[in-house]
């Protein structure tokens, strides 16, 4: 199965030891907004996301599974009109 191409991330600096030998605490920045992606990067995540998904959606259902979907439809079904 071939790997989709992507950068690795650069190795992290070990995380400085505070007093007793444990590492540091995380430094927690806030976001008021959250981050904003531009529309081109959007698009390629999702071009990326759907390339990853198709293949798993494309196949084939258990049959056991098949059958527990249809009898959860059929009581929903069920419930609704009573």
């Amino acid at each position: 199965m071939p790997q989709p191409e992507h950068q690795r991330a650069a190795p992290r600096p070990p995380a400085r030891a505070a007093s007793g030998g444990a590492p540091g605490a995380l430094r927690v920045v806030p976001v008021a907004s959250g981050p904003i992606l531009d529309a081109r990067t959007r698009l390629r995540l999702g071009q990326q996301l759907r390339a990853l998904y198709d293949p798993v959606i494309d196949e084939a259902l258990d049959p056991r599974l098949a059958e527990l979907l249809q009898q959860l439809d059929a009581d929903r079904a069920g419930g609704a009109s009573t």
